[in-house]
């Protein structure tokens, strides 16, 4: 068995395929993927598909999984006369307008091509995505968080961080994070390309960055925390 971690999947599905077949996954591995299933790319729906197909793939909330889930939420209520002046206002329609700006595009025509069966499913799914997980890997703590730990103390419970801490944080490249040295970090949301002009895996003592980008000019990267071999598409 190996345990697997991916980010910012974005829509690339042929990509999510294509790592999937090169990590030769099974049902035996596990797969965390740290946010950002959604947006951008082409085929974010079809990624959320085949993930609620496999128990062995682990979701963490990113801000865009956030985004769109509360908008796709907003809009599969069905209208009354009680909520019709409110339900759409200018609020949500703005949010709208934002989510779709921001890549939305790809994953509301994804979800209207769904039945309303499936569209609840999505939704139900989506619900349950955690802000943050742990692995434990061969005697090594693994935190999993989409964009890293705002306003960090040591002393600090994961469960005391806000959702805007962990999902929008954009780190400098230079967190220490916990001392303890059997403890990791592992964040994607900033790409790489911007700190190192790479699209490869950084890594900043036992912080590690794997957001490579693979929605526009980067790859497609995962990390296996057994053996800390990188992987990109």
């Amino acid at each position: 068995m190996s345990v697997y971690v991916m980010s910012d999947i974005h829509g690339e599905y042929d990509k999510y395929a294509a790592m999937l077949k090169k990590i030769g996954f099974s049902d035996d591995d596990m797969l965390y993927i740290i946010g950002d299933v959604v947006d951008r790319g082409e085929k974010p729906v079809e990624i959320l598909l085949d993930m609620m197909q496999r128990s062995n793939v682990f979701p963490i909330m990113g801000n865009h999984d956030l985004f769109a889930f509360y908008v796709l939420s907003r809009l599969s209520v069905d209208i009354t006369e009680e909520n019709a002046e409110t339900h759409l206002n200018a609020e949500a329609m703005n949010l709208l307008i934002d989510w779709i700006y921001d890549g939305g595009e790809t994953t509301l025509k994804g979800f209207r091509k769904l039945s309303p069966e499936q569209r609840a499913a999505v939704l139900e799914y989506m619900s349950g995505f955690p802000l943050y997980d742990i692995a434990e890997v061969n005697g090594r703590i693994f935190v999993l968080v989409h964009a890293g730990l705002g306003n960090f103390r040591p002393d600090r419970k994961l469960r005391d961080y806000t959702a805007e801490e962990l999902l929008s944080y954009r780190p400098t490249f230079k967190e220490k994070y916990y001392s303890d040295e059997d403890v990791y970090v592992i964040c994607g949301h900033t790409p790489t390309l911007l700190f190192t002009g790479k699209a490869e895996i950084f890594r900043s003592g036992r912080v590690f960055y794997i957001d490579c980008a693979a929605c526009s000019t980067g790859k497609l990267a995962c990390l296996c925390l057994d053996t800390m071999k990188e992987y990109y598409i």
